[in-house]
Formats: C-alpha cells, structure tokens, sequence
C-alpha cells in the first residue's frame, strides 16, 4: 500500500510500537481509505480504538504535509471538526487527542466550542482557529451565523461524526446534514479540495442507510469499515431471593439495592444506570441511607446538574477518587473512564442497543471484557433481562431511522446563514437537495420556504417581525440585518426544546442545577426535594431561580423530568413474546427464566400465558367495574394508541365509556358497564382495516398536533423562548404557539409547519408504521379470551399503574396492599 510508505504513517507505527502497540487492521484500512480520499463509516465494538481509526489518518496526513516543504505554508487552520453528540465526551476525546499530538510533535492545537465552552474561548477561537475542533451540532450552526465565517473552512480536509447512530434518528442529525451540505458547498465555490466526511458508529441495524445520510452523493467514494473484532460482554442479573407473582414498577429495584453493596465494593469503580433523572437522584440517597460510608465517594451524573458539579464528577470518574457514579443518558457514550470495571442497568433499557452502549462503559479497552448486572424494577423484567441477553447474542440490534423533510430545523437553518455571511437562494437549494434529509424537498416548497422567511407568508405578511430575511442590494444575498433577530436566533439555534428550565440556587450563593417550571409550580415554601444528590429546603421562586437551602428533613420528593419512561422497542418486543413461551418449559437454562417461573405458573393457572403466535385478551369483573385487558408487547407508546383504537371500536358497537390505562406489555380498558367480547369482536377491533380515519377518530390528532406545535415553533423561531435566565414560561410559549396553529389552521392549510406537526404525530408519537405492524401480526395470530376470577400476574402491573398517577407513594402502597389482600382471598 501506497500509504505504509509515507513519513506520517511510519511515524504513527514507530510511535505506537514505542508503547508496545499495534494498530488493529479496521485502523489500518479507514487510514488508508481516508488517505485515498473515500467518505465512510467505521464500524467498531466500544473500547477498540474507533476515534484513532479516523483522527490518526488525518493525523497522518498532517505529518506527511509537515515534511513536505512543496505543501503551502497558508494550509494552516482548521483541519478537522470533530462533531460530538454530548458535552462530556468532547472534554474526554480532546485530552487524549492533545496528548497523542505531543507526542508527535505535530504542531497542532486542539479546541473544543459547546454549551460549556466560555466566552474568553470563544473570542480566542474566533480569532485564530484551532487544528482540530471539537463541536456540538448547535454549536456548528453558531458557527455558520458569524459574519466572516465561511472563510474558515477553507482548509478544512475531514468532518467526522461521532456516536452517529445517536444523532441519526433525531433533528440534531439533520442539523449535521444540513452543515456538511453547506461546508461542502462552500469548498466547491473556492474550487478547494474535496471534503471527506466520516461517521463513527457502535451496531445499528440499519448501517447501509446509516451511510447513505452521512454520504448521501451517489458518485462519492464511500465504503464502510468494519472491525472484525467481537466485545466480550458478561451480562448477570440481579435475582431477588424470593419472587412475589403480584408484580408492580418501580417495586423491586430498592428492595434488591442492598445487594449492589458488595459488587460496589468489589470493583474499583462501578457505574449505576437509570433511565429517568428522578430515578437517578433516589437511587442516590437511597445507596446513601443503606451504606453510609458511601458518604463523599458517590456521585450523581445527569444533565441537569450544573455544568462546575458535572465537570468536577467527571475528572474524579478519570482519576479514579469515586466508587460509584449514577448517572442516566448523561454518560451512556464513548466516554473513557480507565477506572470503570463495573456497569450496573437499574430497571429495563427497553432496547437491546441501549443496553450494549452502557455496557461498554467498563472494560473499555481492547481484550477487556464489559461487564454488566441487570437490576430489575419489577419481576417480569426479570424476562427483559433475558431477551436482552438472547438479542445481544444474535446481533438482533435496532435500526435508527432518519429524520426526514423537517420544515422547522430548515427555516432555523436558513436564517442562520442569512445571520452569517448571506446565502444565495438557488446555490443552497441544490446544496438542500443534495441532503438525504431534503432530496424530496419540491421547488414550490422550496418557495414557500423562501416567502416563509422573508414575509411570514401568506397569513403572517402583516407583520413586520416576521419579515427577517432581506435581499442585499449590493451583492444578491439573502441576509439578516435586523440585530436584534440575529441575537434573538443565536440564542436558540438548536433542535432539543426542553421544558422551560430553571436554575436552583442557594441563598448564600453558588448553583446546583436545574429543574423544570413545571415540577417548581407544585412546590409551597417548605417544601423539600432532591437535587445532585442533595436535600433541598424550597424558599421562593425570584427573578426565574429557585432559591434554596439545605433541608434538615431526611426524606423529599425526587423532580420527575418530562423525559419520562422510554418506550419498548419493536425489536425488544419481538424477543420478549418469544421468552414468554419458554418460562415454562422444564429444560429450563436460563435463571432469570427460572426465577419467575412461579410467578407464571399463577398466570396460566388464573388465565393463560400467551405464545408467541398468540394474542391474550382477559375479562375482569369486579366491584371497580368491567376491565379488558390485552398484551400486545409492543411498548406503551403503541399501547397508548392501540387502547383508544379499540375502545373507539367497542363504543362503535355499545355506547360505552372507558379510562384508559397502558404499560409496555399490555394495556386495560376500564368501564362501569359490561364490555362486550367474544372471538368474532375481538378480530374486529384488532383490525389494520381504516386504520388511518379510525386514529383520526379515536384520538384528539389536532390536539396531539396543537401540542407538537409548540416544539416546532420554537424550532422555526416563530415563538421566542427568551433570554439566558429570562426564559419564557412555558404555558406562555403553549398559548403562543396555540396561536399560531389556529392561524395557520383557519387561514394557511398548506403551511408546511402544520403539515409537519401532523406528520410527526402520526409517524413518531403514534408510530403509525408500527401500529399496523402490529395489528397485521395480531390478525394472523390466536386470540385467546380467558375471564379470570382476579388480577393476574400480567395484569396487576397494568392496573398499579393507572393508580400511579393520583396518588401519593404511601397512599399507592397501602392500596396495592389491599388489593393484593383481595386477589389471595
């Protein structure tokens, strides 16, 4: 190979051998792809060196430029940008890519520019850029709205995507879509070398397309790299001693805390996964009130603890002064924590990719192996556990799907380079339609995007606000003049829209994180609550920060944030309805299987366990009235859907009322008057016949869209979120953006935004393609209609549930406790 000749690379192997090491041949093939000038995706198992495969090639050829005295000395500046979903891996990524520059003596600098990054930074980055730039997507975009910034691409040779499975299925993946389309179009106006764009990415189902949205021009060179190397994951659950057949959420989890002590103790640093932030902060104190030495050695990571907190969390984490850390997503990826032997899953990750991310938090060097425990919540989690490690085994990972034709991320997009230097309408169209995310964009869409932006289009041209993009006179371009519209975008570039957030802060000074609006207008003066792990008096609400001090109380309630419970996914379901066939097999192997094999010996000798070609419907009677139950395994998103689908079908039949209650296996429908069932009914209200109209009916669409509304407006700049610490309250950006929708709704039928809200109702909230998935599998399947006496143990969960909600802990307590007492009369 041409490659191994070369001055750079001889040095990269000199370097590596000096260390006693070599690098892996998928290192070896993306350098040598790279050098040749192919775009790509590296595929690789956590922990085998993924950054190196493409940071070293470029690395490579910086040296091979340095040797070389004919390479033009105004080559300088900006070579690679380094894009990376979260905050904590650039800090991480950027320490090891200095040292390994040092090393080289390859004078090159390397910058990081996100949320954390402070101003005096900024303004030094602004002035002279650093070699290697590692950035958010929002931060890339604020990148592009500064005057003068599309000089600064000039030289640039690589853009590499980190984690870009994570970024891929969200609007944060079109922003990175959006900027390379611009980069790349900006280089081929100053006739500059061509760009090569590469993806990092750990298993995803769908990794051609994964490539193709990364890579999207079909004369490209492009090809993916796969390491064909496997990682060693060791996945144990943690069993309870004995197994109550009556299960309910949240139930086991700190019942079996104590029996994480001892594998705490036993790893030099362990860390503990939840999926909520609430979740995260009473694990927290509840570690602290079983094993008090714990005091001072445990942490707490999650993305509303403040930035100096996190970052002090983090250094420890590397050095090794911390026994335990939970953390949610915070910390799911790339991130390199040497000390880290041990990962410990609180509850389910309702997705077999998840779940593999965490894990390869430990063990992350090659050869190492990752080891995970799982801790159920609940007993039937028990059987999650083992579907994971069945899908784990079999690569049965799920796909992310691409976002696509997302009006608002494109209007915020485009007033965002009328801010920088001005763009030309019909250049950044066909730079648009080279995207994989805009290639269907139509001309007249493309129009109306123009009018949207320069008048407010057809129903808002009244106002003068709306009017932001002007022509320039002199040059043609389209730009921003107003500087109050510029500084008002920059402010909110950006696809997440978080709940109006509010700082806490201690009366005698200095910031703990934030918690948002909504949990805050619960609270009275007294009351307390839990925040990066410490108990909280609340005083009073000023100038939007909570202002706090500490509690003398030992119990609070945990801040629930809107991120909510992750649903199950399709893939996980899948496996999960076949494991329920083998829990009662008698060659039983697997123990988690073993342990709950009781609890479904109860089911089917109360009901039945539904097989896998089988869907399970069961008719309770009792003094709280008629309940249907039914337990499709799709998730409780579907569920959610599925439930007001059939009852909007049985009120077809019998005007009848229901509530409506769902988890991820199954869902209840509850009436005061008896619900009518039988085989032929069943099949009828389970049918993929009319599904559309049928949603449309069964649930409120324009309210679910009313709501979407508001992050799109948001997104698109229609509504103002406000100033760093004078954010808008968000009943007040609902009623705005509710504004809005109803102007568009009477006045502009063919707005796009509305279209979209619409769109991402159907084919996001209620997974519309899934739904129909499922209904299809049901019609092939058996529907078996048992009517037991009493709750079942598949029920029991369905029903603590819809219970959840209006009451407190002790009061659910006590009535779970009757109700159990009822079922074992």
């Amino acid at each position: 190979m041409a490659m191994q000749k070369t001055i750079g690379y001889q040095q990269i192997v000199a370097w590596l051998k000096a260390s006693k090491k070599k690098p892996f041949d998928f290192q070896k093939e993306a350098w040598d792809y790279y050098l040749q000038g192919y775009s790509g995706l590296v595929n690789a198992p956590t922990g085998f060196g993924k950054t190196f495969s493409l940071f070293l090639a470029v690395v490579i050829e910086g040296l091979n430029a340095q040797a070389n005295p004919t390479v033009a000395k105004d080559s300088r500046g900006l070579q690679l940008i380094w894009i990376t979903p979260l905050r904590s891996l650039a800090k991480d990524i950027a320490r090891a890519m200095r040292e390994v520059l040092l090393e080289l003596e390859l004078d090159w600098t390397v910058g990081v520019r996100n949320g954390d990054t402070t101003q005096a930074e900024k303004l030094q980055q602004k002035k002279s850029l650093p070699e290697v730039l590692l950035i958010t997507p929002e931060s890339l975009h604020l990148m592009l709205a500064q005057k003068g910034s599309t000089s600064s691409f000039k030289n640039l040779k690589c853009i590499v995507a980190d984690e870009w499975h994570e970024l891929l299925g969200s609007k944060r993946g079109v922003l990175v879509e959006l900027a390379i389309s611009r980069i790349k179009g900006l280089q081929k106006a100053n006739n500059e070398q061509k760009l090569r764009v590469w993806g990092i990415s750990a298993t995803i189902g769908n990794i051609e397309e994964a490539l193709e949205v990364i890579a999207p021009e079909a004369k490209a060179k492009k090809i993916i790299v796969r390491a064909k190397l496997e990682k060693k994951i060791a996945i144990k659950s943690i069993l309870p001693d004995d197994i109550e057949t009556l299960p309910w959420a949240g139930h086991l989890g700190l019942k079996l805390a104590y029996k994480l002590l001892p594998i705490i103790a036993k790893s030099k640093t362990t860390l503990i996964f939840t999926n909520t932030r609430g979740q995260a902060e009473m694990w927290y104190q509840h570690l602290l009130n079983i094993e008090p030495d714990l005091a001072g050695r445990i942490a707490i990571h999650h993305g509303s603890i403040d930035f100096e907190l996190r970052n002090w969390i983090e250094e420890s984490l590397h050095t090794g002064l911390l026994k335990a850390v939970i953390a949610t997503s915070s910390l799911d990826l790339g991130v390199d924590f040497k000390p880290v032997d041990t990962v410990v899953q609180v509850g389910s990750p309702k997705g077999v990719a998840r779940f593999l991310q965490r894990a390869g938090r430990s063990g992350h060097s090659p050869g190492q192996t990752s080891k995970i425990y799982f801790l159920p919540t609940h007993a039937l989690e028990l059987v999650e556990a083992a579907a994971i490690k069945e899908a784990a085994k079999y690569h049965n990972i799920e796909s992310r799907e691409p976002v696509i034709m997302v009006f608002d991320t494109l209007i915020q997009y485009l007033v965002t380079l009328a801010i920088g230097d001005g763009f030309d309408d019909k250049t950044v169209y066909q730079e648009i339609k080279q995207t994989h995310a805009f290639k269907l964009l139509l001309p007249e869409e493309w129009a109306w995007m123009m009018q949207f932006i320069t008048s407010g289009g057809d129903s808002l041209s009244a106002y003068q606000e709306f009017k932001k993009v002007v022509e320039d006179e002199k040059d043609g371009l389209w730009k921003v003049k107003s500087r109050q519209i510029a500084m008002r975008h920059r402010l909110h570039i950006g696809t997440i829209v978080s709940e109006a957030m509010l700082k806490v802060k201690f009366l005698t000074g200095g910031y703990v994180g934030m918690v948002e609006e909504y949990f805050i207008s619960k609270l009275k003066p007294g009351d307390s609550f839990t925040l990066a792990g410490r108990i909280l008096e609340f005083i009073q609400l000023k100038d939007m920060t909570v202002m706090v001090r500490k509690s003398k109380r030992n119990k609070a309630i945990s801040p629930s944030w809107m991120g909510g419970r992750l649903p199950l996914s399709s893939n996980l379901g899948m496996v999960l309805r076949k494991k329920y066939n083998e829990v009662l097999e008698s060659n039983q192997q697997e123990e988690e299987l073993e342990v709950v094999r009781p609890l479904f010996l109860v089911q089917q000798e109360r009901s039945h366990v539904p097989q896998n070609n089988e869907l399970l419907i069961e008719m309770i009677s009792n003094k709280e009235g008629f309940h249907l139950f039914a337990y499709p395994f799709e998730g409780r998103l579907v569920h959610e859907i599925l439930a007001a689908l059939v009852a909007y079908r049985l009120s077809k039949l019998v005007p009848i009322t229901f509530s409506i209650a769902m988890n991820d296996y199954g869902f209840e429908l509850l009436s005061d008057i008896e619900i009518p069932m039988d085989d032929a009914i069943a099949y009828e209200v389970f049918s993929p016949n009319n599904l559309t109209e049928d949603i449309a009916l069964s649930i409120n669409a324009t309210e679910m869209a009313r709501r979407k509304f508001r992050d799109i407006a948001c997104i698109a700049g229609l509504v103002f979120q406000g100033y760093p610490g004078k954010y808008v309250a968000n009943k007040h950006l609902q009623s705005s953006a509710g504004l809005f929708f109803n102007v568009f709704s009477d006045f502009d039928k063919h707005n796009l935004l509305l279209r979209q809200a619409y769109d991402e109702v159907f084919y996001q909230q209620l997974e519309e393609p899934r739904l129909a998935a499922a209904l299809h599998r049901i019609q092939q399947s058996l529907i078996v209609i048992t009517y037991p006496q009493r709750f079942t143990p598949l029920s029991f969960p369905i029903k603590v549930d819809s219970l959840r909600a209006n009451m407190s802990s002790e009061e659910l307590e006590q009535r779970i406790e009757r109700m159990k007492g009822e079922v074992f009369k």
